[in-house]
């Protein structure tokens, strides 16, 4: 889909004509709507199948006529898990995906695969002094917002954990520990795309700032600063999530050790009547097979000796937890 976006003032509006220092967003460009962007902009095939591909890491890149900015930006709550507190186990909350800034003569155009609430904020005016007619500033507030979003779904992934760390400590079933491992895939991709925007932020520092006036940076230092702090934040909730894991499989891991050891407790106890049982069930000679007693003796033994064997199971804790 194309969107032709103009700046009224300090609001961003929705246009059907391109005007100059005009903004165009494409998402999940069909192949009718590429060929558009070929003819129309004169955008390279190359340039938008870069942008398209989702293992595309953030870099710069610098020809005659365009400059190209790739970051990665965060993406979630993945299809059917918007309006859930508890997605289902094939989902992974966040994802990350590279957005294409490409800086035109006349134009700017934005490419990116899913939609983005980066865009929704840009488009509803909640980025304040944001303007497009400033084309470092307007690239770095991109930068800044991505950032911000890092920071704010860092969060709702910790919050996430701690809820499912709750029911674990309740119940460790299948269900509970998948999405704990979709929450920890969440993690390594921001791990990944942030510290790849470090270096694009780096980069873009070293050609940007003879041109950037105090205030642009002082943004750009801003969006490094934030950068760093959501990296921090990414390490520090992945180690969490993997200790957390780590415990988890330690009490599976003895659950099933003291259910094992209960059943062969229970096993071995049985065993005794068993034994007495199999004895006396022989087809030969045995002492006391007239007696009329013989049947109850045979069961009174083997009751008394299961019991004494319960007793002794219990004092070396087999049975117990």
């Amino acid at each position: 889909m194309i969107t032709i976006l103009k700046q009224v003032g300090r609001e961003i509006r929705q246009t059907a004509i391109l005007e100059p220092n005009g903004w165009v967003h494409v998402t999940a460009p069909t192949e009718l709507e590429i060929r558009s962007l070929q003819q129309e902009y004169g955008v390279p095939l190359d340039l938008i199948q870069d942008i398209l591909d989702p293992d595309e890491q953030s870099r710069s890149e610098k020809d005659d006529g365009y400059h190209l900015v790739i970051v990665r930006v965060p993406v979630g709550p993945g299809p059917g898990v918007a309006s859930s507190p508890e997605p289902p186990n094939e989902y992974i909350p966040y994802v990350t995906m590279p957005l294409g800034i490409l800086l035109l003569p006349e134009v700017v155009i934005t490419v990116c695969a899913r939609e983005s609430e980066l865009f929704r904020d840009l488009r509803e005016n909640r980025v304040k002094n944001l303007s497009m007619g400033n084309r470092p500033g307007f690239v770095l507030k991109i930068l800044q917002r991505t950032a911000f979003l890092f920071l704010r779904y860092l969060k709702d992934l910790n919050r996430r954990s701690s809820a499912l760390e709750k029911e674990l400590q309740r119940s460790v079933k299948n269900n509970e520990l998948v999405r704990l491992l979709n929450l920890e895939k969440s993690l390594v991709y921001f791990t990944t795309s942030l510290k790849s925007n470090e270096l694009l932020v780096e980069k873009l520092q070293k050609s940007l700032l003879a041109k950037l006036d105090e205030t642009g940076t002082d943004l750009l230092e801003d969006v490094l600063i934030e950068s760093r702090q959501a990296i921090e934040m990414a390490n520090i909730y992945s180690n969490i999530l993997s200790g957390m894991m780590d415990a988890f499989a330690s009490v599976i891991s003895n659950n099933l050790n003291v259910v094992m050891k209960r059943l062969t407790s229970i096993s071995l106890i049985l065993m005794v009547p068993t034994l007495i049982a199999s004895l006396y069930g022989m087809n030969v000679a045995l002492p006391f097979q007239s007696s009329w007693w013989a049947f109850l003796g045979i069961v009174a033994v083997s009751g008394v000796l299961s019991v004494v064997s319960v007793f002794v199971f219990l004092g070396k804790r087999f049975l117990l937890r």
